[in-house]
């Protein structure tokens, strides 16, 4: 398996698109044309990370945080500069699985709710999806060939379907007048043509692409055509929400996430001894969304870098709050290892995949 094949297998189940505008996902340092010798799961890439790597001669990083999220204006053998250097000298590929990865249905929230137990899972703050529905009118002769020239560049596929087309037969009618210059018919004489109506689907950023093609294929001088707007909501969520099997007080849960996640140190913002069944969970760093969890029903939310004055206005407003730390994402580790196992076995590909050992929390606990 190269490089190359293994984002088209990424891109398949987690996509990158569906990452934040601001994130930076993807290959961010590597050759697409290299083979993967190995591939190791981390959280984040640091120096030690990368040793790692380099001690299971695994050529292949993919980490949760992207080690480069701004435009690097210098690569010095120093902070950030030294670990992409020692990247760089010793070949090995780093890809970033962030945001695209905490919406998706069974990334770094499904892993916090699993390892939580929760049940009754579904996902919250769904993403909105929009594409166009598109139609024209073609004369039946030529509907093969303009079907063929849209489909060559890439319109009318839906998931692993290509030449997604739905036709209709109908009888077009015009009469050129004036300066046209008609494929069909005569001046100043009704016409009437054997037409198709042919629909698909594109993606919203093809509308542009579609236009230029429909007036380059389309055999009329002056074609027809709708861009109908659809919008609804994705599969990709970031968060999810899920049930206790038998509710807890705040205190109690809170200790539970705290076992259950081994993590050092948990806060809470709510009374000790109310109960809570229904939980909200957004991995990372999630306030913004505590109120809107509150509304979806959740009796707690669950988050991470949980400020003072966010806790305070929470605490007035009575919305309950855990935060697990920023760090509980170490999960994705194993967790995304996981997926990798499975998805490799289902294409009959064997490269090793590790979830590395390296605890990449900066905080000190006493």
């Amino acid at each position: 398996m190269t490089i190359k094949e293994l984002m088209m297998l990424l891109d398949s189940k987690v996509p990158f698109n569906t990452a934040e505008s601001w994130d930076n996902v993807g290959l961010l340092i590597g050759d697409e044309t290299e083979k993967v010798r190995g591939i190791l799961t981390a959280l984040d890439c640091t120096e030690a990370v990368v040793d790692e790597a380099i001690e299971l001669n695994y050529n292949t990083i993919i980490s949760h945080h992207p080690l480069i999220f701004k435009g690097v204006q210098s690569i010095e053998n120093k902070g950030y500069g030294k670990i992409i250097r020692k990247l760089i000298q010793h070949n090995i590929n780093l890809i970033a699985m962030h945001t695209n990865l905490d919406v998706n249905p069974v990334g770094v929230n499904y892993m916090l709710v699993n390892t939580l137990k929760l049940k009754h899972i579904r996902q919250i703050n769904q993403q909105q999806h929009r594409y166009f529905k598109v139609q024209t009118y073609i004369p039946k002769v030529d509907v093969k060939a303009f079907k063929d020239r849209l489909s060559q560049a890439g319109l009318a596929q839906e998931g692993n379907y290509e030449y997604c087309f739905f036709e209709t037969e109908g009888l077009g009618q015009f009469k050129p007048v004036g300066d046209a210059n008609p494929h069909i018919g005569d001046i100043d004489k009704i016409e009437c043509v054997e037409e198709v109506k042919v629909e698909f689907m594109i993606d919203y950023g093809q509308q542009d692409l579609t236009e230029q093609l429909i007036k380059a294929y389309h055999p009329y001088e002056t074609p027809v055509y709708d861009f109908i707007e659809i919008v609804d909501k994705s599969d990709y969520g970031l968060g999810i929400m899920g049930e206790l099997t038998n509710p807890m007080s705040i205190q109690q849960f809170s200790e539970y996430a705290k076992n259950q996640l081994q993590i050092p140190s948990v806060r809470f913002v709510g009374p000790y001894d109310q109960q809570i069944k229904s939980i909200a969970i957004i991995g990372g760093s999630g306030i913004g969304f505590e109120y809107k969890a509150k509304c979806q029903g959740a009796d707690i939310f669950v988050t991470g870098d949980i400020k003072h004055h966010d806790a305070l206005d929470a605490a007035i407003q009575g919305v309950n709050l855990l935060d697990i730390n920023h760090y509980s994402e170490y999960i994705m580790k194993q967790g995304l290892k996981a997926l990798l196992d499975s998805w490799l076995e289902d294409l009959n590909i064997d490269v090793k995949v590790k979830a590395s050992q390296i605890n990449t929390d900066p905080f000190h606990y006493v």
